[in-house]
């Protein structure tokens, strides 16, 4: 690989969506993963904030669903159901994994590291539970994190809970969890409204810990998928 082939394998092209419609951007999930199966596009971060909106993993059960007045999406991530709407940050990284750090698990626990980082941001100390994937604040849980994978590319990825209304979460068992173990940054720090300022630490995070970089900026002008973005962060 010449040096110029190897600076571009550690691009990472960051789409920032504003408030989207949960499958409206599932369908760009897929259209980035099949690209970069292809070779035809680089790895991909897309920031968003979704509508109201539960989604269903592959490891869900029936008994975790109650009387759930929401809209309801079936996916393909491993994990359980999870509530994605306004007030949080979903990361989904569409990422090839590289030849020597193929392992699932590995991945999923870089994605907790780059949340933990995110946190350590604003003076909160953000943990693991084992045999528990996501990240925790004490006994509750910030962060959920559920990928898929096809010819070692992920895409899917993490949901953090920033403004959240966590009463969502009470019509059914996150991630097979008693509702009452979900929280959000803005009770244990003191931070701006809006998401931000978490978009830039993530971007920044995602890049430290998985060894990345954004590439030049891109001439002014609406996505040619059609999604007119708000502005691409540059490097931190």
């Amino acid at each position: 690989m010449t040096e110029e082939a190897a600076q571009a394998e550690r691009l990472l092209d960051v789409l920032r969506l504003g408030r989207r419609d949960y499958r409206e951007v599932h369908e760009l999930q897929l259209e980035l993963l099949e690209k970069r199966i292809e070779g035809a596009a680089r790895d991909t971060l897309v920031l968003v904030e979704h509508d109201p909106v539960v989604t269903l993993g592959r490891g869900v059960k029936a008994s975790d669903l109650g009387e759930i007045d929401l809209p309801l999406e079936t996916v393909e991530r491993g994990g359980e159901a999870t509530y994605h709407g306004p007030g949080q940050v979903v990361a989904y990284m569409i990422y090839q994994l590289p030849e020597g750090r193929r392992d699932v698990h590995a991945y999923l626990r870089d994605l907790e590291e780059v949340v933990i980082r995110v946190l350590a941001e604003v003076q909160i100390k953000g943990v693991r539970r084992a045999g528990l994937t996501g990240v925790w604040i004490g006994e509750q849980k910030v962060a959920s994190i559920g990928v898929a994978l096809r010819r070692w590319v992920a895409w899917h990825g993490l949901a953090l809970n920033v403004h959240t209304d966590l009463q969502a979460f009470g019509q059914f068992h996150p991630c097979g969890l008693d509702p009452s173990v979900m929280t959000r940054v803005v009770d244990h720090a003191e931070i701006p409204p809006g998401n931000l300022l978490f978009e830039v630490l993530l971007v920044t995070y995602f890049l430290e810990v998985f060894g990345l970089q954004l590439p030049p900026p891109p001439a002014p002008g609406p996505d040619p998928r059609g999604f007119p973005q708000l502005p691409i962060l540059q490097n931190p």
